[in-house]
């Protein structure tokens, strides 16, 4: 199917508006634009025939549920973190058709900060977050406008809702945007997660956790560097010790040895640090195995050091005190991860010639995790285009035309079919 004048050019105008959160530019950058994009992209829904349910911030009491990240807990002490951060829900269909005759599609409209000048060429939209996820959400309207042209069962006889959601990047997890609205309950038979999948449908999410590695000694001055505890030495030594340690557990998931910071001073002994590693999980028993993995390697690494700068004319402070001064902990972990088993949907998209991720390739993170264990229903992730080819996060961030048009007609033939399918018995109705 072909996209409009009208979509391209909602898609430019969502492009140009700002809409990175906190997380992503820090607290002296600008605040995200998140309610003007969902109110614009509201507006362009109800031409097809959506109402707004929703359109609010995660409440407080949201992030004091287990599994919110620490840095997410730590910065809503600032009112301006959620109220700048709505998410919104939009409903096509009469209230009175039940969950099982409902599609949900989720789409985030926050982004991670930076990206390329906003500009289409005719055949590709560039600008941060043209694939990941403005694209696919300017698609997924298109889809739905297509479906209705093509059948008067969508919106009638099922309902479709779209979360629009904030908090996906930044490390956020979901946890002021997706997971508040799956907890009330906005949810579908099939629940569909607009992300890069190449067109085929993604049946695991995993999720991440994120340890810290922190110094807390004392300084000293470049005049006398041996009577503080050089932070510095003793971080990027643990770094590349545990990154040793833990290269084995890469084939469980992804192992990112992350950011190491000091200080910025060149006469200085800096004797604070943190170095954090982030490591995703595609099950929850592969998640504590890795948990113990980093355990068992910060220990190794921290002995290791103590063995070797102990008689350091510069370091041997830092080495006698080195247990003492460094800590491991966790500002992210016990996040849920997704595994689909619902042969029912898996179906329903094959059958209308949607390819399954291939089994050996490996999943990612995304706001399915919140899905996870949910009863009777069906949760996928499903989008247009490919992350790394098209530099999603990148200063070359860019969404192809053909690929979003394609979206677009798998959203049409998708919700067709599920009209016509949803009240047909099943019986592996949830089953694995």
């Amino acid at each position: 199917m072909t996209l409009t004048d009208q979509d391209h050019s909602l898609l430019l105008h969502l492009l140009s508006i700002p809409t990175a959160g906190p997380l992503e530019v820090g607290t002296t950058g600008p605040p995200p634009r998140l309610w003007r994009a969902q109110y614009d992209y509201a507006e362009a829904a109800a031409r097809i025939g959506f109402r707004v349910i929703r359109h609010a911030p995660a409440d407080p009491a949201d992030l004091m549920a287990p599994g919110v990240p620490e840095t997410v807990r730590a910065a809503s002490a600032d009112p301006d973190f959620l109220a700048c951060q709505p998410s919104l829900v939009l409903r096509l269909g009469p209230d009175t058709v039940p969950p099982e005759r409902t599609v949900m599609f989720n789409v985030h409209l926050d982004t991670v900060a930076g990206g390329p000048p906003v500009h289409f060429d005719g055949e590709v939209f560039h600008g941060r977050g043209a694939i990941d996820a403005k694209g696919p959400a300017v698609a997924l309207l298109a889809g739905v406008r297509a479906a209705r042209e093509r059948s008067t069962g969508p919106g009638r006889d099922s309902a479709v809702i779209i979360q629009a959601v904030a908090g996906e990047e930044g490390g956020a997890m979901g946890v002021l945007g997706t997971r508040p609205l799956v907890q009330r309950g906005h949810v579908g038979r099939l629940n569909v997660f607009c992300e890069p999948t190449s067109g085929r449908f993604l049946t695991r999410s995993t999720a991440s956790m994120t340890a810290r590695v922190s110094v807390r000694g004392d300084d000293a001055i470049d005049d006398r560097p041996q009577a503080g505890h050089n932070a510095s030495v003793l971080l990027g030594f643990l770094a590349q010790s545990m990154g040793r340690s833990l290269d084995g557990n890469a084939h469980d998931g992804a192992v990112c040895v992350a950011g190491l910071h000091t200080g910025d001073l060149h006469n200085r002994v800096y004797g604070t640090g943190d170095l954090l590693l982030n490591l995703s999980y595609a099950d929850a028993d592969a998640g504590r195995a890795l948990e113990a993995a980093v355990t068992d390697a910060f220990e190794v690494a921290l002995k290791e050091f103590t063995d070797l700068f102990g008689d350091s004319a510069l370091f041997a402070r830092t080495a006698a005190d080195a247990r003492r001064i460094t800590r491991l902990t966790w500002p992210k972990r016990g996040l849920p991860v997704l595994v689909d088993h619902d042969r029912w949907g898996h179906d329903l998209l094959r059958g209308i010639g949607v390819p399954a991720w291939p089994a050996d390739e490996a999943a990612f993170t995304c706001d399915a995790i919140w899905m996870a264990g949910g009863a009777d229903t069906c949760t996928v992730v499903l989008g247009p285009g490919d992350l790394d080819a098209d530099g999603a996060h990148g200063d070359d961030e860019r969404a192809h035309l053909r690929d979003l048009e394609g979206f677009a007609d798998t959203v049409a033939r998708l919700l067709i079919a599920f009209t016509d399918k949803a009240g047909e018995p099943d019986e592996n109705y949830g089953g694995p």
